[in-house]
């Protein structure tokens, strides 16, 4: 019976739709932090905007990719078109990379540590995320059917590399 239900967990650690529904979130979640700070940055200003980005376009992303990456690595590695058929450590460290963003990020908003320390996670996820995208672009001749993925990537660097260099330049 226990082989049977580490069947049954192992299947649906590997299902690709969790991981897909995991991406999704981090799409909503990223996209109301964006949402929030447009809609702030003209009355409040870049101080103010910068809050809800590191919350949510950060924190919680970070959080979600986290899990996304770590806990359900095979899901995600099947999504992705990257399943070796056995864990990635490397998939895994990639997560646990996002939680040591997305972590600190909640704890600047949390805590009032701040606009500078606020931008400058924000900041740091940006060249995070521009990294990913020239890694895609080198990888080009494995991407060319996933444009898609490619522009959000650059899109998510440049939103914060924004959200960011404006809190920062007051």
């Amino acid at each position: 019976m226990a082989h049977q239900t580490n069947g049954i967990m192992e299947a649906r650690l590997s299902d690709p739709r969790v991981s897909q529904w995991l991406m999704l979130a981090t799409y909503v979640v990223g996209a109301c932090g964006y949402y929030i700070g447009f809609s702030t940055l003209g009355s409040d200003g870049a101080a103010v905007a910068i809050r809800p980005v590191a919350l949510l376009s950060v924190g919680a992303v970070g959080i979600i990719s986290m899990v996304r990456h770590s806990v359900f690595h095979r899901s995600d590695a099947v999504r992705a078109g990257w399943d070796l058929g056995q864990r990635n450590n490397f998939q895994i460290e990639v997560g646990f990379a996002n939680l040591a963003i997305g972590l600190p990020a909640v704890a600047a908003v949390a805590l009032d540590w701040g606009a500078s320390v606020e931008a400058s996670l924000v900041l740091a996820y940006a060249l995070y995320f521009f990294q990913v995208s020239v890694l895609m672009l080198i990888e080009w001749d494995n991407v060319k059917g996933r444009v898609l993925p490619l522009l959000l990537t650059l899109m998510q660097a440049g939103l914060l590399g924004y959200f960011a260099l404006a809190a920062l330049s007051l």
